[in-house]
């Protein structure tokens, strides 16, 4: 309870930048505690850099089913989703490895504005706690209590390809393979009728269109893909661990803070937990920096330790990794391979110095500062929130 409260004062408002899912899990945990929240987003609608992009939501860093775990967090699971316990991966040779687990490995859910998706199901239940959302509203400065939840400032990857209609059945498929996706992979999600084809690359951005042309002719020969009404699609990703996740006294969440899976990209999980954590903290005057290492840091050093050993394999090395997950459950297996190790902790020097973000630390250790983003003089920051 903060002094006002006890004083029997109203609470201040808590503005939050940016309404991606970090930044509305952060609103939504501080509405059902009683605090009257307002969400300001800089686009014209919910999800604008996504229009219906087709994503996996992780559920192989706990135990606990992901949807059990937003239920118990109090976030809505009121949205469309696939629940991918089979699948098939393919190494550049075109071997296919076929994947099969008896709980979900991810779920396949829709981001951006339509009825259904992730973002729309965690806007209406923000809205219906009495949480204003202001759209067109690129918030530069907060004065009082505030969240700063407003997106990737770098791309230290980027995933291009296509979203389309297609009569294939709901599945994805993977392929781990430099010549499509250097240092990535590339993929195929389908949900519903609706597709989306991806190079995820973490080098050789200026050969994008090459990449997506190499990654749609590998998945019509593999699997036959068929693509209706394709509308081409790109996105960024940004990853670092923060000296600091604070902007002056403003904790900083999902990708503006770099909390993101170093190695494949899947963020969408961390990035909740970020905003629930910084919720918390504005709530019961905790620590975030404290409250985010206990939750985070181990789990995102032994990303970068992955991340950087999977860009020394090759398609080789690839090839290796593919036939060791053959062996065990998928879902195992890569709770395995997050799960931090004593040669994660022992070589994480070397990861760290093998790995480096293309974004520099830029945490304001100001503690009057009020700009959503900056480095006390840099460039203010009005991105949209992830």
């Amino acid at each position: 309870m903060t002094m006002a409260e006890e004083n029997g004062a109203s609470p201040e408002i808590v503005e939050v930048a940016g309404a991606g899912p970090a930044g509305l899990a952060a609103a939504i945990t501080l509405a059902r505690a009683g605090r009257r929240v307002i969400v300001h987003e800089a686009q014209r609608e919910l999800g604008y850099r996504f229009q219906g992009d087709l994503q996996g939501l992780e559920n192989w860093t706990t135990d606990q089913d992901v949807l059990d775990w937003l239920h118990s967090e109090g976030i809505t699971t009121e949205f469309r989703k696939f629940p991918c316990r089979e699948g098939t991966a393919f190494d550049a040779w075109g071997h296919a490895y076929p994947m099969a687990s008896r709980d979900p490995i991810f779920y396949v859910v829709e981001r951006g504005p339509a009825p259904g998706s992730l973002d729309s199901a965690l806007l209406a239940q923000a809205q219906a706690l009495g949480i204003e959302v202001r759209f067109n509203s690129p918030l530069k400065r907060i004065a009082g209590p505030g969240i700063l939840a407003t997106g990737p400032k770098a791309a230290d990857a980027i995933a291009v390809g296509y979203h389309f209609d297609t009569a294939m059945n709901d599945g994805f498929w993977t392929i781990c393979d430099d010549y499509i996706a250097p240092r990535g992979y590339a993929y195929v999600l389908v949900m519903g009728g609706k597709g989306t084809v991806k190079s995820c690359m973490f080098s050789g951005f200026k050969q994008e269109r090459i990449y997506v042309e190499r990654t749609v002719e590998a998945f019509r020969r593999l699997i036959g893909l068929k693509m209706e009404n394709a509308r081409p699609h790109g996105g960024a990703g940004n990853f670092r661990i923060p000296e600091r996740a604070l902007a002056g006294s403003h904790p900083m969440v999902g990708e503006l803070a770099g909390f993101q899976d170093t190695l494949w990209g899947f963020g969408m999980r961390m990035a909740m937990l970020s905003g629930k954590m910084a919720a918390l903290s504005l709530l019961h005057g905790d620590d975030y920096d404290r409250l985010w290492r206990q939750s985070l840091e181990r789990l995102m050093a032994t990303s970068v330790f992955n991340r950087a050993l999977y860009s020394l394999l090759g398609n080789h090395g690839y090839r290796w990794l593919l036939l060791r997950r053959a062996r065990r459950d998928p879902r195992a297996f890569l709770g395995r391979l997050y799960s931090p190790s004593a040669a994660s902790r022992i070589l994480g020097p070397w990861a760290r110095s093998r790995y480096r973000s293309l974004r520099s630390d830029v945490s304001c250790n100001h503690v009057d500062c009020t700009c959503v983003w900056c480095r006390c003089g840099g460039a203010e920051a009005i991105g949209t929130g992830t």
